[in-house]
């Protein structure tokens, strides 16, 4: 491996950003999370505040004396709640305020699946409906086929960060579809790094979940691509230079 890489992740309020030091600890990298706080409730008007300019400024500024070499705000319904236009505004401007490569977890869901080369996907949403929609309708802006979603209807990301592992892995097993190529759960409030290798295991097929997209683009931007198995398809030898 290269010299431990430095990536700088946005992270809203508090549920599952332990996800993060766990994902360094096996890439050998150095991932320093800013929090910022608003209110962590999935509907729209309060999504559309926690990703706002002056808010996502605050995570930069805070993640500047780490020097990252890229930044990811960390946050899915934060950023595709914009629609697919809005969304990439929003990495423009705050890219603007980090000074180096910054992309979203919305924007990396594209990237990955992209460097996939899968285009029929499944979604497993804990977002309530009309929020998980809006994803829907994200990546189907760019072209990706969604055959299914589902979607848990919970109402705070506080509420998706205390899922068990065995209630993850029954909202993400209970959701999937055979034309799927891929399923998505597109939630950085949700725990889901330890139990990746299982999900893949037992569905047949990757599994690309909001806090592990996040990590991977974040590494494709540093141009320090990581590989390990415990972080699923995503992140096998094979697709360890993918998308750079």
């Amino acid at each position: 491996m290269t010299s431990t890489p430095t990536v700088g992740f946005i992270y809203p309020d508090h549920a599952a950003e332990d996800d993060y030091p766990l994902a360094a600890s096996w890439l050998d990298a150095s991932f320093p999370v800013a929090h910022i706080y608003g209110t962590d409730l999935h509907a729209v008007p309060e999504l559309l505040d926690l990703g706002s300019p002056a808010r996502l400024a605050e995570g930069a500024r805070l993640l500047a004396r780490h020097g990252p070499a890229a930044v990811v705000w960390a946050c899915t319904s934060g950023s595709f709640v914009y629609g697919p236009e809005g969304a990439e505004e929003q990495v423009a401007t705050l890219e603007e305020a980090t000074g180096v490569p910054t992309s979203s977890t919305s924007r990396a869901y594209l990237a990955a699946l992209s460097a996939l080369g899968i285009r029929k996907v499944a979604v497993a949403a804990s977002y309530p409906d009309g929020v998980a929609r809006l994803f829907v309708d994200y990546l189907a802006s760019a072209g990706v086929e969604v055959v299914s979603f589902s979607s848990a209807g919970i109402a705070t990301a506080a509420e998706v960060g205390i899922l068990t592992p065995a209630q993850v892995t029954a909202l993400v097993t209970g959701n999937d579809h055979p034309e799927a190529e891929a399923l998505l759960v597109p939630d950085t409030a949700m725990r889901t790094l330890a139990v990746l290798p299982d999900l893949e295991s037992g569905l047949g097929k990757p599994v690309l979940t909001a806090n592990q997209v996040t990590i991977w683009e974040g590494l494709r931007l540093a141009g320090t691509p990581r590989y390990s198995a415990r972080l699923g398809t995503l992140f096998a030898e094979r697709m360890a230079d993918a998308g750079r």
